[in-house]
């Protein structure tokens, strides 16, 4: 099974491709930390990579395109992969279809107040870098890390008026990528509004519709 991720910014959708790659037992692939790992491993393409990020510039299609294609061939991708943060374009998209099938895109959304009551409510210790949530996470002691005792804070980025960008960033440049999924029949909505305490009811409609492909 050969599943693309997409939602925006603080949806969850990384914790639910982590539960679904357990339980089918194919590797969740994020496109980021494959940008990570190539430039720590300063291979030719995480040169290029490190010029584009260092100099504020977007990597391009071709150059993303390539980190991808090089992944999904490895031996663990046999039985499938979950891929999280590609496509981001159309000419992403058209190209996964050269080298690889797509079975679904899942599109995890929620109303943009649960979003932004997650993201918000996020506190990241400055020491260690522990995440926590002062309401679906919170720590022992109000404002302390359990790791290390330092202090929490709220990133800039999770900032109530910096989240409202983000999500309108968003969703103006994958409504192309989306839309294209759709039309092409490959997209699915998963309505992932749900508590994290339902969050088996996100996982359920995902796998309503890889039964067929295990």
């Amino acid at each position: 099974m050969n599943i693309v991720i997409l939602g925006p910014p603080g949806v969850g959708k990384g914790t639910y491709a982590e539960i679904l790659s357990n339980k089918y037992d194919i590797p969740k692939i994020s496109v980021g930390d494959l940008f990570r790992t190539a430039i720590k491993d300063e291979t030719e393409l995480g040169k290029k990579i490190k010029d584009y990020v260092s100099s504020g510039n977007l990597v391009p299609d071709e150059t993303v395109i390539e980190l991808v294609k090089n992944r999904l061939e490895e031996d663990d991708c046999g039985r499938g992969f979950l891929l999280d943060g590609y496509p981001r374009t159309v000419a992403q998209a058209e190209a996964i279809e050269q080298f690889n099938n797509i079975d679904y895109a899942f599109n995890f959304v929620a109303p943009d107040e649960v979003i932004m009551s997650r993201i918000g409510g996020r506190r990241t210790c400055r020491k260690c870098g522990a995440i926590y949530h002062i309401k679906n996470i919170p720590p022992k002691v109000e404002g302390t890390c359990d790791r290390c005792g330092d202090k929490l804070i709220q990133r800039s980025d999770e900032k109530p008026e910096v989240i409202k960008n983000r999500l309108v960033v968003y969703r103006e440049k994958t409504k192309p990528v989306v839309d294209y999924l759709r039309k092409k029949g490959l997209l699915v909505d998963i309505d992932a509004s749900y508590n994290i305490e339902e969050i088996n009811e996100i996982i359920a409609q995902c796998e309503k519709h890889l039964r067929g492909l295990s």
